[in-house]
């Protein structure tokens, strides 16, 4: 069943050809030209995820995201906006947003940010989960080790706690961001550098198994490719 984006978006031109993009990828989505709309389609239909243009006439993005938080706080939402004002961003993740995303934008980017949100929802409930076994791979988070082929390896907590997030995260997009809040407490240049750092650890220690890679998406993130599952 397809998931139900609610897609809230002033600019009816740049609105019907998202909402074609997403459509053809798997989407059922509903287009709302204004926040009152929006607000009318979130209250009458059931949605996976919301993506608010900030600045829209009647009602803009920032009060219909307060509105839908009061009805559903578990709802994600994504803005796009057309400003890069460090208090608008800020704003928006006050108010509970999962993505910023300032115009122009690349729709894959967006795509595989959509993806990664409902794919985070839907880890949630799997996060308990100590042991995978993956290609020709077999990860114990409990205990710190991972087997690849015939050789086995101690993980440092960091290297663990990021193979368990991309095994959770298996052929779909894992944001940096998620990793950075998740695993290192903050976001900034020096643990990014730390968490490229790690990623290269893993990658190194991964090499015996052809089936499975760890690869760069549009440096916003990376996916666990498992080609023999």
């Amino acid at each position: 069943m397809s998931n139900r984006i609610l897609l809230v978006e002033d600019d009816q031109s740049f609105g019907a050809v998202l909402k074609d993009y997403l459509s053809i990828n798997d989407f059922e989505v509903t287009l709302a030209t204004d926040g009152e709309m929006g607000l009318k389609e979130f209250t009458e239909n059931e949605f996976d995820i919301c993506i608010f243009d900030v600045m829209m006439p009647k009602k803009d993005g920032f009060s219909l995201a307060e509105d839908v938080k009061k009805i559903d706080k578990n709802t994600p939402i994504i803005f796009l906006t057309a400003r890069n004002m460090r208090e608008d961003i800020l704003k928006g993740y006050q108010l509970g947003a999962d993505d910023y995303i300032t115009k122009p934008f690349d729709t894959e980017l967006l795509l595989y940010k959509i993806k990664a949100i409902l794919q985070r929802s839907a880890t949630l409930e799997d996060e308990g989960q100590e042991q995978f076994k993956i290609s020709n791979i077999y990860f114990d988070s409990m205990l710190r080790q991972l087997k690849v082929g015939d050789e086995e390896y101690k993980l440092s907590p960091k290297e663990n706690e990021l193979l368990k997030l991309l095994c959770l995260h298996r052929n779909d997009f894992m944001p940096r961001d998620l990793a950075l809040r998740k695993i290192w407490k903050k976001e900034n240049y020096f643990t990014a550098r730390s968490m490229d750092v790690y990623i290269a650890k893993l990658r190194k220690l991964l090499k015996g198994d052809p089936g499975m890679e760890i690869i760069n998406v549009h440096g916003e993130g990376f996916r666990l490719l498992v080609k023999n599952q």
